[in-house]
């Protein structure tokens, strides 16, 4: 048994295990002078101090002291990229001179940029860097993740990108959850035969991927100049037909139509819309499908097209966040500077970011029977912050407040 007490805030985030809407997504349960009564992996108690610490079960167990300082689920960043050979620092100086995404891209940076160097590099060196970048999302309090492939491109590359998340998530206390992504752009050796190399990914990639177990979703980069709605939807599809679920790049450098390809073809999340219109709105408010938006990598492009998060909210879409953690666009995974950004630029609330990051991020990963809030009978993933009220944590942007991370029952 674990004890934890003296939780000045307790942020139970406790409900519906639906995705939250509208004012559903300020909810956050909060309970003063709380404790929490863990056993093994899993909750057992969470509420008053009072209450919890004289439970029968409580007597003789191991106590962690959280000093009075505001305690709430784990994240769950449900949208990363964490498996690649190198940084990209040379475009960021390049973009800082004024070189934007696309003609970086025209010069073979980027994603290309990022498939050259991973291709160079064996398996076991990618999983070393695959395993640094699980402890450091534990260590800012992030306890589960979806992670892509896409930056292999080719059969032997994407399937030894997939063989290292499966790798990551049997040797780290991370929870992962994998997507296929190998139409993440068109390789350069396919430049001019892209329906072969559509035909690949249908007809090779995916039923591999799916014969060895290797993803629980597929996802395609739907942009005019990468794959095309038609394109999109052939792909998708055969994912589809090969159990794997949908999850759709939409709307991100323009206004592309993914977003309603999503809600089309049923897909668990739409992703980046940082240019979505009124009418793929109100597509999403009619739909389960969960719109996760990713401040990061609009910031650290220099751009300024965050997604309208307060008209999403309020027109009832249900809103994830999540840091897009990857070489080029989004080098970081502290999803609490992702908190910070959405409060400064998409004017989100702290609570609403808050339920973004935790519970409809596990409810875009599926995994909201036992993430995403603290709750008896679910996974004890638990953040200890370093201060007595949560809203400090978006309020003092860049800076690490995880004091302690309990994952599955113990301080990792």
């Amino acid at each position: 048994m674990l004890l934890v007490k003296n939780i000045g805030q307790l942020l139970t985030i406790s409900g519906d295990a639906a995705a939250r809407r509208e004012k559903d997504m300020s909810y956050l349960g909060a309970i003063e002078n709380a404790a929490v009564l863990i056993h093994k992996e899993t909750i057992l108690a969470a509420g008053a101090q009072s209450f919890v610490c004289f439970l029968p079960e409580a007597n003789g167990a191991d106590e962690y002291d959280a000093g009075g300082c505001a305690v709430f689920p784990a994240f769950c960043d449900s949208h990363t990229h964490p498996i690649f050979a190198r940084a990209r620092q040379d475009e960021y100086e390049l973009r800082i001179r004024g070189a934007s995404y696309q003609q970086i891209a025209q010069m073979g940076g980027g994603i290309a940029g990022s498939v050259r160097h991973l291709r160079e590099m064996n398996e076991s060196e990618l999983l070393e860097r695959g395993l640094h970048h699980a402890e450091l999302f534990l260590q800012y309090g992030t306890g589960a993740i979806e992670a892509k492939s896409g930056y292999g491109l080719s059969l032997d590359d994407e399937m030894k990108m997939l063989r290292v998340i499966k790798k990551v998530s049997e040797q780290s206390p991370l929870d992962v959850v994998a997507t296929f992504l190998g139409a993440h752009e068109i390789p350069k050796e396919y430049k001019n035969d892209r329906e072969s190399y559509i035909k690949l990914i249908c007809e090779t990639m995916i039923p591999q991927v799916a014969d060895e177990g290797l993803a629980q979703y597929c996802d395609v980069f739907c942009e005019s100049h990468v794959f095309t709605i038609e394109e999109s939807k052939k792909i998708l599809k055969a994912g589809q037909a090969r159990g794997l679920k949908s999850r759709v790049h939409a709307d991100q450098l323009s206004l592309s139509g993914g977003s309603k390809l999503g809600v089309e073809v049923k897909a668990v999340s739409v992703d980046h819309v940082d240019r979505i219109g009124d009418e793929e709105i109100k597509a999403l408010a009619g739909s389960d499908v969960i719109a996760t938006l990713l401040p990061g990598s609009v910031m650290h492009l220099g751009l300024h097209d965050y997604a309208p998060a307060r008209k999403m909210i309020d027109a009832g879409v249900a809103v994830a966040l999540a840091t897009d953690f990857n070489p080029g666009s989004a080098p970081s995974l502290n999803m609490q500077i992702t908190m910070s950004l959405a409060c400064n630029y998409m004017r989100m609330t702290p609570a609403e970011s808050l339920v973004a990051a935790t519970h409809n991020g596990a409810c875009a990963v599926e995994m909201q029977d036992r993430l995403g809030s603290i709750e008896p009978g679910k996974q004890a993933d638990l953040f200890i912050s370093s201060v007595s009220d949560y809203r400090l944590i978006p309020y003092h942007f860049g800076m690490n407040h995880c004091r302690a991370l309990i994952k599955k029952g113990k301080i990792v």
